[in-house]
């Protein structure tokens, strides 16, 4: 909860600053960050929760000079996944706690923000594959009298694509105020209600504005057409068929199940700076889009799963890498789920997230052959600018980019 409106899409923002300031040193030298002197890290060895993980050939030293050194003050722990056509590579840093030295754990499961919308969108996009739901029909039509009678018709693709126009609500910003109300919650009805109190950003399809009140709205379309929770369907429809043991959403409880490092967050007290332990927060403010837990194994299956057509059937996975064109003739830079990332003249799909405690992403080409996913338990997940070991990961990451496969002739 936060005095802006925007979700993560400061973070988002902060992603694509930061690669567009290190792609083109990155790629040039292939390395970005130097070697900082601290704790061992984990190559952690690809267990039963994903088959296939081979070093091969690929050289980590970017990614393993980004994460080391960990704990600092910017950040307690990283977990890095990346997988290149020349191999894959996982690798941890940091603390599970700071009570103690023992490190992040295997298969550490942690809260992935806004990269939840990305399985709101899957899931969307196969209730309309399987004709329960039309991308071209409204809201009005799905969800009778959640928006105002007077309200232009609101689509489902323009809730997916960011375009709706639907207010989010305005709370009071400032750290204290959210730990008083960690605990509270919240039902996707009362966060419709508290945004529609705020005019109309836009009219729906004329403009792009990232806002977690879509995906919020799209939770409500799901288990309005399934009439089944969200949790389940996205346990029914994704995590299991998957084979995925870490990824779920945890409705009411404010915990993380399972392994997990802690999160924290940095607080100014009497001038001066504590770090306040943020694992234990309810995600109700935030259903569907910002509110599962996952690991690194997990959303890279996921991921690979989706972009290989094994989620979401065509012709509606194309809506997730469809930018829409507004009358002016610009271009969005969301699809269904997904925002596009330039890079040495590539298209990277990726989407980043943000809890308090915690900073997540995914990103990879549309062919799959290169995919990055990192967790890192940032002291300020929240803030303004990117921490330094976030913004080491993703400087090596986009280092590592391979160059795009050559175009046979006729294609």
């Amino acid at each position: 909860m936060s005095g802006r409106s925007g979700g993560d899409r400061i973070d988002d923002m902060k992603i694509m600053d930061t690669a567009r300031r290190t792609a083109a040193a990155a790629l040039a030298a292939g390395l970005l960050a130097t070697a900082v002197p601290g704790t061992a890290l984990a190559a952690s060895p690809d267990g039963p929760h994903r088959t296939g993980c081979a070093a091969g050939t690929l050289d980590p030293t970017p990614l393993r000079q980004a994460i080391a050194g960990l704990p600092t003050g910017d950040a307690t722990s990283a977990q890095v996944r990346i997988t290149t056509p020349a191999g894959c590579w996982t690798g941890t840093s940091g603390v599970r706690d700071l009570r103690g030295s023992a490190p992040v754990p295997p298969h550490a499961r942690f809260r992935v923000g806004s990269v939840t919308k990305v399985f709101t969108a899957a899931v969307t996009l196969q209730l309309a594959a399987e004709g329960r739901l039309d991308l071209d029909g409204t809201v009005q039509r799905y969800l009778p009298g959640l928006l105002p009678a007077d309200y232009p018709p609101v689509t489902v693709r323009q809730l997916l694509n960011h375009t709706h126009g639907i207010p989010s609500p305005t709370m009071p910003d400032g750290i204290e105020w959210q730990l008083a109300h960690r605990y509270d919650r919240w039902t996707p009805e009362q966060i419709v209600r508290l945004g529609l109190r705020n005019g109309r950003e836009f009219d729906p399809g004329t403009r792009q504005h990232y806002t977690n009140m879509g995906y919020i709205v799209a939770g409500m379309l799901i288990e309005k057409v399934t009439g089944h929770s969200y949790a389940d369907e996205v346990r029914r429809r994704i995590a299991r068929p998957l084979g995925l043991r870490d990824t779920y959403a945890p409705g009411d409880d404010p915990r993380i199940r399972g392994p997990h490092a802690h999160g924290y967050q940095a607080v100014v007290r009497d001038g001066r700076t504590e770090l306040v332990d943020a694992t234990v927060w309810s995600q109700t403010f935030t259903p569907a889009s910002g509110n599962l837990i996952s690991s690194l194994s997990d959303l890279d299956t996921f991921m690979t799963a989706l972009f290989a057509g094994q989620v979401v059937p065509e012709p509606w996975l194309t809506e997730m890498f469809t930018r829409p064109v507004f009358a002016d003739g610009s271009t969005g830079e969301y699809g269904a789920g997904l925002k596009a990332l330039t890079v040495g003249g590539q298209t990277l799909w990726i989407k980043t997230g943000s809890r308090f405690g915690y900073l997540a992403g995914v990103a990879a080409t549309r062919d799959g052959r290169f995919r990055v996913g990192y967790s890192i338990t940032a002291t300020d997940a929240k803030g303004e600018e990117l921490g330094a070991t976030a913004q080491a990961v993703i400087g090596a990451a986009i280092g590592m980019l391979p160059p795009a496969p050559p175009v046979s002739p006729g294609s």
